[in-house]
């Protein structure tokens, strides 16, 4: 038997099996050993705790998580079975309308909250910004000054306290933890109420407060909360109990809403229907079939339908100051691409940058998540503080910097657009004269919508200059690494379009001059923000798809796809993405979809043996026994045998722990050893009950004779666990393991015998990851240096 939170195999330096206390397993509160040969800025990072942290990190000095997987297999027991059985077709297509009604709401409630959070942050920010510039026109500078900082400071200060105070596992963008969720782990209070409350109010004090973060992270949250909570019909004391809803009190149900509601969340962020649902396909989930993806479609359009809903409204200015505020990204449709083969060259450089920077990016946010975690884990107040100093830094940059360059005359071509004077434009006039405008004003001083519509405007070549789109690129990389990791919600998605659409601007600048080539700065500028999203996230066919909808331009299609494919290969030589970056320090066990190369010289045979010794339990075992094995483990799983007759063995199946201490609170025994009859345990139990996943037993206290009498498992065991031989490989059993989502896998012996045992031992995702595998087999970490 295995827990999912036990450490199993032997840590780097020590000896497998030493360090197991009770000789069953390892104790969950026994922080384990990051090895002595290891940097600290190698060592895994963990906190032992029954929930996630408030910062990106976990607490170092632990090898592996408290956390625990879920059940996404199905458990094939008596019970089981006969509860499909006895279901009436009625009941059938209840489910079934029950899943697509799920569907509907959830894309439905996410379109609603972004579109309102999305206009909440149009006219909150543009307010702020037409007050400050009024100001600086009038020449009071620092009554400006005093003013954006103070009003940004109010709005990073309402954000982090929600955050610090109510609702942690809101801050960040809550994309690694969805994707260590749909991986199988359970990442405890990340999708209830509060976090959805925090996470919608504190993205819009956020984002309005000129942070370099984006709401789009947060949007995808948003909808896996909106899905958890509407599959099982609330939270807490305001909960539901429809008797509809019985059909999603599981993992595997609640798997699929949550990825339909991460789907719904892209969607909302980028207005891409299809792009969100590749992004879930190709970045989150984990397990995917044809019925999801047509549920996730069905999310997803309604999103759009909604968001379509509010443009039509918001018409003509109805929603407050920004009319349309953020519901329309940018469009460069306009744009004619023309292709010759000298191009590709030019694009090729755009992606190798992107993928050189994106890696850069990775690679010095991992040193800064570290240096915060440092400072988060002194408690509440430091990181309060911390939040509140990164905006008052912020706010003086963005103020400030605008007055360093200097203006530049309109164009007679642009009429009357230039220098816009009101609450959005491409070229604002802020401290300039009459006739011109700062052209790093219109960059700074602009929504993060606005500043995305103006750098990606086409037909425009000489309205940014060099020096100001360097400068906006190099405060925007140094705020947007700075800004993530602060106990506020926060994405990365804006931060990097915008940082890439600079550099592309800056290269599209740089070779006009020296091939004095006629280029269009708005299309390098997309390709630039692709190559960098690329570069440092890694993704590459949602990705295109995200573009190709946003900018509404079929011919942009063949040029993006070029350079995501070159920006994610630069980048793959020197790190892993971003995300999977976040997951290794938060110590979350999640399962990559590639094996280690090394893993083919080891068998799951001797990982086993490197373990303690599995404990089984017989068909009809006694109840002194069975409590004693949960009080003395933590494990999830138990093997459970059964001896037809004297001297031969066989699996029965595996039991899960939870079903074992449903059926010791209810005192379902047996005064003698017996098989029951299928009758017996349906009148005790149901589906419903043995969904409830309550494994606490210390406040089960059993009598004396009760202690002797027996507990029949046989209806309890699930006879389908996932098997496989000891001589298959790690890496074949690793994909295995990840494929079907597995919580355990059980090893069977190669010879059957009447004296050989039916089970080798038991593996769980802790025992299938990498550095604990190295910890176990230290001579296969040369192996692993050499791939």
């Amino acid at each position: 038997m295995e827990e999912d939170q036990s450490p199993g195999l032997g840590l780097a330096g020590e000896t497998p099996g030493l360090k197991h206390g009770n000789g069953v397993g390892s104790s969950p509160e026994d922080p384990g050993s990051a090895g002595d040969g290891i940097s600290s800025l190698e060592k895994p990072l963990l906190k032992r705790s029954n929930t996630l942290t408030s910062s990106h990190l976990a607490m170092v000095g632990a090898k592996v998580s408290h956390i625990e997987s879920l059940d996404y297999e199905i458990i094939e027991n008596d019970l089981f079975k006969h509860d499909w059985r006895s279901r009436s077709n009625v009941e059938v297509l209840q489910y079934i309308f029950l899943k697509w009604s799920l569907a509907f709401l959830v894309g439905l409630l996410t379109g609603v909250i972004a579109s309102l959070i999305n206009l909440a942050i149009e006219n909150i920010s543009g307010l702020k910004m037409l007050h400050m510039v009024q100001l600086v026109r009038e020449k009071r500078y620092w009554a400006g000054f005093f003013y954006f900082s103070g009003i940004n400071f109010v709005l990073t200060f309402i954000a982090a306290v929600l955050c610090v105070v109510f609702a942690p596992t809101a801050a960040g963008p809550g994309i690694p933890e969805i994707k260590a969720y749909l991986n199988g782990v359970d990442t405890p209070n990340m999708f209830g109420a509060p976090q959805l409350i925090v996470k919608i109010i504190g993205s819009i004090c956020a984002v309005s407060s000129g942070l370099d973060l984006g709401k789009e992270g947060p949007l995808v949250h948003i909808g896996a909360c909106l899905a958890n909570l509407l599959s099982q019909g609330g939270s807490g004391r305001f909960r539901l109990r429809w008797r509809w809803l019985r059909y999603f009190n599981n993992d595997r149900d609640r798997r699929d809403l949550i990825t339909c509601g991460a789907s719904s969340g892209v969607c909302a962020a980028f207005r891409s229907p299809v792009g969100g649902v590749l992004f879930a396909l190709e970045e989150v989930a984990t397990w995917w079939r044809s019925a999801l993806l047509w549920r996730t479609f069905f999310s997803t359009a309604t999103v759009v339908v909604v968001l379509r809903g509010f443009i039509e409204v918001c018409r003509g200015g109805r929603c407050g100051l920004f009319g349309e505020g953020g519901l329309i990204i940018f469009d460069v449709s306009d744009v004619t691409v023309r292709y010759r083969l000298g191009d590709l060259l030019l694009v090729t450089l755009v992606g190798v940058i992107g993928g050189v920077l994106g890696a850069l990016y990775n690679h010095v946010l991992h040193m800064v998540l570290r240096l915060y975690n440092l400072i988060n884990d002194k408690g509440r107040m430091a990181k309060l503080a911390l939040a509140l100093v990164v905006c008052v830094f912020t706010s003086a940059g963005l103020y400030v910097l605008p007055f360093a360059v200097p203006c530049t005359p309109c164009d007679p071509a642009f009429g009357a657009a230039c220098p816009a004077t009101g609450r959005s434009g491409n070229f604002k006039q802020f401290n300039c004269p009459a006739g011109q405008y700062n052209d790093l004003a219109t960059l700074l001083h602009a929504t993060n919508v606005d500043a995305t519509r103006n750098i990606f405007s086409t037909g425009t070549p000489g309205e940014f200059r060099l020096d100001s789109l360097l400068i906006f690129f190099v405060i925007y990389c140094v705020l947007g690494l700075f800004t993530f990791g602060i106990a506020v919600p926060s994405g990365l998605f804006l931060p990097i379009i915008l940082m890439g659409a600079a550099y592309g601007r800056i290269v599209a600048l740089v070779l006009q001059s020296a091939v004095a080539a006629r280029i269009d700065h708005g299309l390098y500028a997309v390709l630039g923000a692709a190559a960098l999203m690329s570069g440092s996230m890694r993704m590459t066919v949602s990705l295109c798809v995200i573009f190709l909808e946003l900018t509404n331009n079929l011919t942009l299609l063949p040029m993006t796809m070029f350079v995501l494919l070159i920006a994610k290969t630069v980048g793959d030589a020197f790190n892993p993405s971003i995300y999977e970056i976040i997951l290794d320090l938060k110590g979350l066990p999640f399962l990559e979809p590639k094996p280690e190369p090394w893993m083919k010289d080891l068998t799951v045979g001797e990982l086993a043996a490197a373990k303690p010794r599995t404990i089984n339990l017989q068909v009809v075992e006694k109840v002194s026994n069975v409590l004693e094995v949960l009080r003395s483990t933590g494990h999830n799983g138990f093997p459970v045998v059964d001896r037809p007759r004297p001297g031969l063995s066989e699996l029965h199946g595996l039991v899960l722990r939870s079903h074992l201490v449903a059926v010791l609170r209810k005192r379902w025994f047996l005064a003698e050893k017996r098989r029951t009859e299928e009758w017996e345990a349906r009148e005790r139990f149901s589906s419903v009950e043995l969904a409830d996943k309550n494994c606490k037993i210390d406040d089960i206290e059993l009598t004396p004779e009760e202690l002797e009498m027996y507990i029949d498992l046989h209806p309890f065991t699930n006879t389908t666990p996932y098997t496989v031989v000891e001589t298959m490989s790690v890496a074949k059993a690793v994909v295995l393991f990840r494929s079907v989502a597995l919580r355990h896998m059980l090893i069977m012996p190669k010879y059957q015998g009447p004296e050989i045992s039916p089970i080798v031992g038991i593996l769980t995702r802790q025992d299938l990851r990498a550095q604990n595998i190295l910890g176990a087999f230290p001579h296969l970490a040369n192996k692993s240096k050499t791939h």
